[in-house]
């Protein structure tokens, strides 16, 4: 099999190469990282030849190369199909596409104001309108895929899938920032938490020092957004 190598940012802050990464990871291969710290001359000098969107995450497979998280997962569904991605049962799969394409494409708030930073940790936040609203919808979204099609299992869909890959950096903003949700999605969060890929892109996380300016916000703030 061709070499496989994913292409991420500085792992305290870059959510969507976390997405990235847990897929390849996800897949059971053999795979090699390399790391560009975000917001840096050298990221902007290097990320041109590694990624023809000059973003991050990027999946280099031999001479393929897929840049977008979901497009990455999709890629490693085919290249390690015994591994479980999506849900079989229609409903379910109809479920799980949407809420990732969802995801995907809108929760501005959150994305905004509550940037995902590994480091850090906030508790009694306020929150702006547009923070507040987000949290309800995904909230909302993970109580229902819990309640219809969880089963026995501690993830969306049971085992862990391409729809946990997706909102894992989701869970991270909402454990960092301490906001309070459903009793339901709080132990989803949890699971992901422990989820042991999800524990090692936190470890890996905190042993980097590199501070990116626009996903902090101050130590004694009181409100997102």
């Amino acid at each position: 099999m061709p070499a496989l190598k994913i292409v991420i940012g500085t792992k305290t802050y870059s959510s969507w190469s976390l997405r990235g990464w847990l897929a390849v990871a996800h897949t059971g291969l053999v795979f090699e990282e390399e790391k560009l710290t975000l917001d840096t001359p050298d990221f902007y000098a290097r990320i041109g030849a590694l990624s023809p969107s000059r973003t991050v995450p990027a999946l280099h497979h031999g001479a393929t190369v897929v840049w977008d998280s979901l497009a990455i997962i999709d890629y490693c569904a085919r290249i390690a199909p015994q591994a479980y991605w999506w849900p079989e049962d229609d409903a379910a799969y109809g479920f799980a596409r949407s809420i990732c394409a969802e995801m995907h494409s809108s929760y501005m708030g959150l994305r905004t104001y509550a940037p995902m930073n590994l480091r850090g940790s906030w508790s009694d936040m306020e929150l702006c309108e547009a923070v507040e609203n987000d949290v309800k919808k995904v909230t909302a979204r993970w109580d229902e895929a819990r309640a219809r099609f969880g089963g026995a299992g501690d993830f969306l869909f049971g085992d862990f899938s391409a729809a946990d890959m997706m909102f894992a950096p989701v869970v991270a903003r909402l454990i960092t920032y301490g906001i309070e949700v459903s009793e339901t999605s709080r132990a989803y969060m949890d699971a992901v938490r422990a989820h042991p890929l999800v524990d090692a892109w936190y470890k890996d996380a905190a042993l980097e020092n590199e501070v990116v300016a626009q996903d902090e916000i101050p130590i004694d703030a009181k409100r997102l957004g």
